[in-house]
């Protein structure tokens, strides 16, 4: 039996929790698990539902931490208990328990300059683990580049599930929403710097001249959610720029399988970085190839030139110039089909034999 212990689940939304969930359910078909997560105010509903037990821990934040070590370190004592795997370092950092420990890194929880308090505390726990999966190679290399031992680190990529059929109503209104629009962009992610709206937005307004239909469809919420409003008003795109939040899954895939081109040139905002990138992968279950960005781990989820393209974000010149590329003669169609193909290496299946070779 192993326990699996994180900070973000569902209910609760989120790229995050859709990596647990997924972990945690095709885990759960291998192996007996246990859950450890936090309180959700709407878990109680979502955890009936599940075929593994859920333990929710609730409470001020600081607390919280101590009393779900604590848990796990009381279960953990038990004969059955194999090991435990963690999300995040931090959920790993008072256990006391000796079971075989493994821990996923991301990117942006482990960019801490080398022999900071911080570094220190990350060192401390993932060389004393049996091993840390890395969601990319460039997560990989990061983590070399701040002290962790190369030897413990081993490289998984996030895994998605297969696409699940759309719903009439949500394709007929999107086809109502959509029209004649065309091309089509799309972004699904947090507004914040690192995504790196900003420069989409700067792109799309010469983008404009070339292509009067174009559509640039952003999905999410944010701390730069208003920032970003303000520059689509100032640069004349109101017609051109679409905003969607809190919108149903089954909207957000008919929005997606309905584009054209998913553009996320990540860059790094100071210590946040994109470790991986699973909203190209899942674009790409549609067919929808991706315009990463350079600085990240874009490169694990798009291959170049032929499921996507990888841009330098910091330059808008690279990034106009990419999907300008994209746009020309319809080439995101052969990329498209590319990327539909490319994207079955991600099946959560597939992902799980690598976790099992580690596990076992």
């Amino acid at each position: 039996m192993y326990l699996v212990v994180t900070r973000a689940f569902p209910p609760e939304l989120g790229g995050m929790q859709s990596l647990m969930w997924g972990l945690s359910k095709e885990l759960s078909k291998n192996f007996m698990i246990k859950v450890f997560a936090d309180h959700h105010e709407s878990h109680k509903d979502f955890d009936k539902n599940t075929n593994f037990t859920i333990e929710r821990v609730g409470g001020i934040k600081f607390f919280r931490k101590i009393r779900k070590a604590q848990l796990i370190d009381e279960v953990s004592k038990e004969k059955k208990i194999e090991g435990i795997i963690s999300d995040h370092w931090k959920s790993l950092e008072l256990l006391k328990s000796n079971k075989k420990k493994y821990c996923l890194i991301h990117g942006k929880e482990i960019n801490h300059p080398k022999g900071s308090r911080l570094n220190t505390r990350i060192l401390k726990v993932l060389n004393n683990i049996e091993k840390v999966v890395a969601n990319s190679n460039y997560t990989k290399n990061l983590a070399i580049q701040i002290g962790v031992n190369e030897e413990k680190i081993t490289v998984i990529n996030p895994g998605v599930d297969p696409v699940k059929k759309l719903k009439k109503q949500s394709v007929e209104k999107v086809e109502s929403l959509l029209k004649v629009k065309s091309p089509r962009l799309i972004t699904v992610s947090r507004f914040d710097k690192r995504k790196n709206h900003e420069k989409i937005i700067m792109a799309i307004r010469n983008l404009k001249q070339i292509y009067p239909d174009i559509v640039y469809i952003c999905i999410g919420h944010g701390d730069e959610e208003e920032n970003i409003k303000k520059l689509v008003n100032e640069l004349d795109l109101n017609s051109q720029v679409m905003f969607f939040k809190d919108i149903s899954d089954d909207l957000k895939n008919s929005l997606l399988a309905n584009s054209n081109i998913f553009v996320m040139p990540s860059i790094i905002h100071k210590s946040s970085v994109e470790g991986f990138g699973i909203a190209y992968v899942e674009a790409a279950h549609y067919g929808i190839p991706s315009l990463g960005g350079k600085d990240g781990g874009a490169a694990d989820a798009i291959d170049h030139d032929k499921t996507g393209l990888i841009c330098d974000g910091n330059n808008l010149d690279d990034i106009y110039s990419s999907l300008n590329s994209m746009i020309e003669n319809k080439k995101y169609i052969e990329l498209g089909k590319n990327a539909k193909e490319y994207v079955a290496k991600f099946q959560w299946e597939k992902i799980m034999e690598e976790y099992k070779k580690i596990l076992n």
